[in-house]
Order: C-alpha cells, then structure tokens, then sequence
C-alpha cells in the first residue's frame, strides 16, 4: 500500500518543529553564556576562570559555576568578605568572593560586609513638603536579592514606600574635571517593579560647608544620573550643573531622551547595570542607549545665543500680516437665500399604511400598584411608570404622522467673500536682532565643579529597590572590569534559573490574554497552510502495480488455429460450390485452349524451367520475410512497456484481435 504524501510531509514537519525547538532551548544556554562573555568584554582565559572554580593570580575575584551535586567540594577559605555560601533554594549554586578594582578609583563599594559605616544618613527635613512627610526618615538596609541571589554578595535596599529617603558617602578623594573623562557606575534592581519613584545618583559638589546629615534634595550637586519613573514615563537622567562664568550662577543642563524603550528595565526584576561617561554617553548593560555632545545635545544649550531678540522692538500699528483678504469687489448673487433652512420636509414622503394615530406611544402599566408607603402629601399624586403601548408592537408606528426631514437644496448658508492675495502683505512681523549682552561661550563644558560625595535622595511609592557595586573612576576599562566581576555573575545566575521559552509566553498570557490569539494564528497559520498544501488531492485515478501482458499458451495457439483452418476450410467448400458452373465452363475452355497451345507449350519448356525456379526462389526469400517480421513482432511484444490494471482490459482486446489477423495471415502464406 502506497504511503500518502501528505503524513509524510506533516510528520517531517513535525519532526523539524520538535529539532527546532530543541536546539532553540539548548542554544538559548549557550547565548545566555555567550552574551555575558561578549556583554562583560571577557577574553577566553577570564571566562576559564569563571567557570573553573580557580583563584586568580592578581587576587580578584573567584566565581565558579557549580551543579548542586558539587557544591560541597568548593573551597572553604577565603576572606570574611568572600566566606563561600550556599543556599538550598537557589538551583544555580556560585562560589563569590568580593571584586576588588583595579586601577585608579575615587570610590566603589559593594556593601558585602553587611555595614553602613561609611554612609551617613540625612537628619533633616525636605523644604517644600508637608510637615507629616518632611523628614527623610525612609529605612535602609544591607540584604540579598529575593530573586537570582548569588551567596554572600548584598546591596544598599531601601525599604520605606510613600517616604523620603537620604543617605550619602564621601569619597576616597575629589573627582576634579581636568582632562581625564568621569565613569559612574552602578547597579539597579526593581524587584517589586516600580510605580512611581527614582532610583539615581547625585554627585554632591565640593562646597566648603558640605555635610552629610544635612543632605537634601536643595544640596548643590555636580551631576545626576540614573533611571526614574512616573506613571508610564520611563527616564534614564543624565542632568549637570553648569556655571555661568559671567554672573557665577548655576543652570541644570538635561540631556536628551534615551535612544531605547526603557520599560523592560523597570518590569523584568533583573539586576541592571548603570554606566555613565561624562562626555555624554550612557549605558545600560554595557549597551549604549544614548550619546551626543555637551554642547548641542542638552536643553537648554550650554551657551547662549550670540544674538536674542530686542525685548524694546514693537510692532508697528499698520504693519499687515494677512496673506489673503476678501475680495472687495465680490458681490453676492441675487438668488443666493440666506434664510433658507438646511433642513426640509420630504415632499415624496408617504404614511406607512396601517400607522396608528389614535394609539399612544407609551401607556400607563397596567399592573403596576402603588407602594403602600407612599405618601402624596410628600410625595404628589402617584403615577402608574410608562410602558410602550402593546397596540403598537404588529404597527409600523403609532401617535401623530410627521414627514422625515431631509437636506434641502436650495441652502447655501451665509455668503462669504472669495479670499484674494493682499496686495499690502507685509509678512510675519519679528523684533529686530540685538547682541545678547549675556552670551558667552565655553568650549569645555565637561570641566564641571568638582565634587567630593556621593548620595541617593529619593522618594518612592515602591519598596524594596536595591543598589549595589557603586565605582567612580577615570577609565572605562576598570568600570568594565569591576562589572565583569559583579553584575556579570549576577547576570550568569540570572540566567540559568530563567524559565524557557514557552514558560515565558504562557506566563505574558497569563498577564495579557490577548495574546493566545497571536498565539493562535502564529502557530495555526502555519499549519493550515501545511496541511492545505501537503493534503493530498481525491482522484478517481489510481495507480496499482504494474504486471506483465498475459502470455496464452502454446496449446491454446494451436487449437485456435485448428479451428481457424477448418473454419478456412468451410469458407473456402462454400465458394466453390456457389462458383460450381461457370467454373466448369471456364475448365472446358481452358482445356481447349490449352490443346491448341500444346505445340507452343513444348517448345518453351526450356524457359518454363527457369521461370520456375525464379518463382521457388522468391517464395523462399518471402517466407524468410515472414520470419524475420514475426520475430521483430515478439521482441516489440517483449519489450512493450507495461500497461495498468485499468487499461488491460482494453489492451488485452486489442492485443487479441491483433494477434487473431496474424494468425490468420500466417495460414494464407502457407496456403499459397
């Protein structure tokens, strides 16, 4: 039995689709790999180190990644601050040792030993807010992550939704703007999403007067940077202060939107890594999301414009800015009405028959009673609720007739001049240019005022946002070593414990319904148009297996050519014996003639002699004729192609009656 084509096609599709998936999640582990590898710019020795579970000779840190199984065999020295941990509940087990930055910084913390020494908390009280939420008494604490912790690493949480938070740091040295760039860096983590909050940095400046307990959202800061949300506006800030050097005042200067829809960094509860250059580049995760330049790239510009407006020019009182005035010479038509109503009655308008003018539209119901409380001193005369009246229900309409109204023709609507060019169109009129007595010009906006802490003021409708790995320095090269060692492995772990693909769809149909039906034409599309294509087509044509022609026997041959021959041999008795008498005569007159011819006869015997062995001559080159035709005939019969079930019938016939004249032919050149 023949396989029909179309299962074979749907079982190499489905068998694709299975391999597809399959590789897709396998390769989907590798890439996580891979993109940490690319993302933290590590080398093939690094990544070694990563994962091999070995102590770097320079004493930075250790990450190894370890199964479950071989989590006790990791190694259990190391300092207070890099102690091993393991947790039961965590399916992806690291070992973490503390990163230590290489290179010159100007400050980094990790907050790995559990403390808040180094950070000073703000004492005092918000100016422009309500005495009850004034103060900056919002919680903080040094803890885990709730999701993809990695053993013994902690961060800055803060803790309080609805209140003002303060908390700020000094740093090993002040950061002073010369010719070196600035790297900020550091790590973000909405683990319970965020509704409305920020979570930035401020970079407070070097003032002589600067102290930490009385740290407030008025503190003269250098720089702010970082990510902050309202509602559905998603911000990554990037704001500097810059000082005007004529009058010394200061003016925040905001970069521009990011490049990216930001909105995944704020829902997916991921650990983000926060990277600004202070020659106008961010990064988020390594990846670029905005760049520009300090001086076109920021609102308002750096520098003011050489020429403003005279604030003393007025525009004078015959000064014509219409470009198009009526024409003055229009007249209005003089069968142009006014008055006329845009709608009239339909004059071709007919009452449906059967309209019932008599009837009400609505009626009293007839079964509602009055409330027993009711009271008609306080209440007025009660009156039955209104029905549509039944009588109404099997006629097209019931009350007064009217005629529907229509659009009528004849309106024009108020007549209006045509719109000519004024031919005293002076354009749009602008004040006269002057020199801007305050503009100034400063070719080097990234020497900033220097600044000597750093610290968070923030106020937040969502609890539990997590900060970590914060570093200050002049290289990228060493902000990118210090991720590599931090957030990388965060990154890693995070990875490991994401569920698959198809977890993560049925979980955003969970939360978004909608989506089954793109779920639903993705993979259904496809399907029915596999099986429209691949369904095989209903024909009344069916192929069988070939066979070979039917070959009659030898003896059956010889029977019906016996019965041939004698049938031959009736035929041939019948004629003579229809053709009996004027074959006699002919005989008698052959006879006679034959008589008068004898003479003649016997002097030709001589070349009566040769003419008969001419004639024995041709029958045998004839007969040899014959023969080869009839084996010509049994190498085509041999080699004819074979013929299917359906057409054997016909065939067969064919072959039948071609063999039977054969035969028949056969016998005669015997008998001659």
């Amino acid at each position: 039995m023949k396989l029909d084509r179309g299962w074979v096609w749907r079982v190499l599709l489905l068998s694709l689709a299975v391999a597809a998936v399959a590789a897709h999640e396998k390769q989907s582990e590798v890439d996580e790999v891979s993109d940490v590898d690319e993302d933290m710019g590590l080398d093939e020795e690094e990544m070694k180190v990563l994962m091999a579970d070995e102590e770097e000779e320079e004493e930075e840190e250790e990450a190894t990644v370890m199964d479950e199984g071989h989590s006790d065999e990791t190694d259990s020295t190391g300092t207070d601050s890099g102690k091993a941990e393991t947790d039961a509940n965590v399916s992806f087990q690291v070992t973490y040792k503390t990163p230590v930055p290489t290179g010159e910084v100007y400050f980094s913390e990790t907050f790995d030993d559990g403390s808040l020494d180094r950070w000073q908390l703000s004492k005092t009280v918000k100016g422009d807010a309500d005495d009850e939420i004034a103060k900056y008494d919002g919680k903080w604490a040094v803890e885990q992550l709730k999701e993809n912790k990695v053993p013994g690493d902690q961060g800055l949480v803060l803790k309080s939704r609805a209140k003002h938070h303060a908390i700020a740091a000094m740093l090993d040295k002040p950061f002073v703007f010369q010719d070196e760039p600035l790297v900020v860096q550091y790590e973000v983590n909405f683990q319970d999403g965020i509704d409305c909050g920020g979570a930035y940095i401020k970079l407070l400046s070097d003032a002589g007067d600067l102290t930490l307990e009385q740290f407030h959202d008025r503190t003269p800061y250098t720089i702010m940077f970082g990510p902050d949300k309202c509602g559905e506006d998603y911000k990554l800030h990037f704001i500097f202060r810059h000082m005007n050097p004529l009058n010394k005042d200061t003016e925040e200067k905001h970069a521009k939107r990011a490049d990216v829809d930001l909105k995944k960094f704020y829902t997916d509860k991921k650990t983000h890594l926060y990277t600004l250059d202070n020659s106008y580049e961010m990064f988020i995760d390594q990846s670029s999301v905005s760049r520009g330049s300090l001086l076109h790239d920021v609102v308002p510009p750096v520098n003011p414009p050489k020429e403003i407006d005279d604030p003393n020019d007025s525009k004078p009182e015959d000064w014509d800015e219409r470009a198009k005035i009526p024409d003055p010479e229009a007249v209005k038509p003089d069968d142009w009405d006014e008055d006329a109503s845009a709608k009239i009655e339909d004059p071709d308008a007919l009452k449906p028959e059967g309209w019932l003018d008599d009837e009400a539209e609505f009626v009293p119901d007839p079964n509602a009673e009055k409330p027993e409380d009711w009271d008609e001193e306080m209440d007025g005369e009660w009156e039955a609720p209104q029905i549509p009246n039944p009588a109404c229900e099997t006629a097209p309409g019931c009350g007064e007739w009217k005629r529907p109204m229509i659009n009528n023709p004849q309106y024009k609507g108020k007549w209006k001049a045509p719109l000519v060019d004024n031919p005293n169109y002076q354009g749009v009129w602008k004040p006269r240019k002057i020199n801007n007595p305050d503009y100034f010009e400063d070719l080097q906006p990234f020497r900033m005022t220097p600044f000597k802490a750093v610290g968070l003021e923030l106020w937040s409708m969502t609890s539990d946002i997590y900060f970590d790995n914060f570093i200050i320095t002049s290289h990228k090269e060493v902000a990118d070593r210090w991720a590599s060692d931090s957030w990388g492995l965060k990154k890693l772990v995070a990875s490991a414990n994401e569920p698959g693909i198809f977890a993560q769809l049925m979980m955003a149909a969970e939360e978004r319904p909608w989506l089954w039906v793109i779920y639903i034409l993705t993979v259904g599309l496809p399907v029915g148009l596999a099986v429209l294509f691949c369904w095989p087509k209903k024909s009344d044509d069916y192929v069988y297996k070939k066979v070979d022609l039917p070959q009659a026997d030898v003896e059956e041959e010889e029977e019906e050519e016996e019965e041939e021959e004698a049938a031959a041999d009736e035929e041939d008795k019948a004629a003579e014996a229809t053709e009996g008498a004027p074959a006699a005569e002919e005989a008698e007159e052959e006879e006679e003639e034959e008589e008068d011819d004898d003479g003649a006869d016997a002097d030709a015997d001589a070349g009566g002699d040769n003419l008969e062995g001419d004639d024995d001559e041709e029958e045998e080159e004839e007969e040899e004729e014959e023969e080869e035709e009839e084996e010509e005939e049994e190498e085509e019969e041999s080699k004819a192609p074979e013929r299917t079930l359906e057409d054997e019938p016909k065939e067969g016939g064919d072959i039948a009656e071609e063999s039977h004249k054969q035969a028949v032919r056969k016998r005669r050149v015997r008998k001659d």
